[in-house]
């Protein structure tokens, strides 16, 4: 081996994590490719990408490449192990009822790991799928709040949550996606490899800050801002410029009332002095 070849060659160590991604059909690419990427960048030195602290396998009932709701195919790496081959299993949701077509087998091998102290991690509409296996059971399971509804009617007894970046439930994890799967993989990454590590793929990624579970970054009142009804977009408005200190329902209403009365005025004033 040359000196090249030696800078490049894995140290023969154990690795810290050992993951394994199963992906839904119709996946959703950002939720994957975060939590992947983090893996990347937390695994080795500098930018050599070598699974060194990190060894990960996309796993599958067979070897027939997967479709991304965005049209991306991905190949799976190997079939589904006998044995505990990972600590962890992070398996992607995706679009909806499709997300939910995974075979019998692949379900059995949730169970199975679940069984023998794995840790599962669910991203995106995962939830439904890990509900679907049976694993979701009276658990808090994290998801997007265009979701919850649906699944309210399909799993009775789980126990969604729509406030939370992730949620983590003991030895199951979900998250709603999106780039909420980056904080879930930072999470882990420094449970198992060090803070180091977490740091290293926090900065490698550019990503400002890792983000506490109880930190949601969507607004699920965003429509409201935009829904044509003037008073309701001044009053969104009015409760995002004060979010540091919110606004009383009633302390609200009388600071629109206000706004409003001094707009009244003013066009007044600009009806009169034009007419005259």
């Amino acid at each position: 081996m040359d000196a090249e070849q030696a800078l490049f060659a894995a140290p023969a160590l154990p690795p810290d994590m050992r993951v394994g991604f199963i992906l839904s059909p119709r996946f959703t690419l950002t939720p994957f490719a975060a939590f992947i990427d983090c893996l990347r960048h937390a695994a080795d030195e500098a930018d050599f990408s070598r699974q060194v602290y990190c060894h990960w396998k996309i796993v599958a009932p067979t070897l027939d490449p997967v479709t991304a709701s965005c049209g991306v195919e991905v190949r799976p790496y190997a079939l589904l192990p006998e044995d505990e081959t990972f600590d962890h299993l992070v398996v992607i949701g995706g679009l909806l009822p499709a997300s939910l077509e995974h075979p019998e087998e692949t379900l059995r091998y949730l169970r199975h790991a679940y069984a023998h102290d794995t840790i599962i991690v669910g991203l995106c509409t995962a939830s439904f799928v890990l509900a679907k296996a049976g694993l979701l059971e009276n658990r808090r399971c994290a998801l997007h709040f265009e979701h919850v509804g649906q699944f309210k009617q399909m799993f009775p007894r789980a126990r969604p949550e729509a406030d939370q970046s992730f949620v983590n439930d003991g030895e199951i994890i979900t998250s709603p996606g999106g780039t909420s799967a980056i904080d879930v993989a930072l999470t882990l990454i420094e449970s198992c490899c060090g803070k180091a590590r977490a740091v290293k793929a926090l900065t490698s990624l550019l990503v400002d800050r890792h983000r506490v579970p109880h930190h949601m970054p969507h607004r699920p009142y965003r429509h409201l801002a935009t829904c044509g009804n003037r008073h309701v977009e001044r009053t969104v408005a009015l409760m995002e410029k004060h979010l540091a200190q919110p606004y009383t329902v009633g302390r609200l209403a009388q600071r629109l009332r206000s706004l409003l009365r001094s707009r009244y005025r003013d066009c007044g004033r600009r009806l009169r002095s034009g007419v005259a």
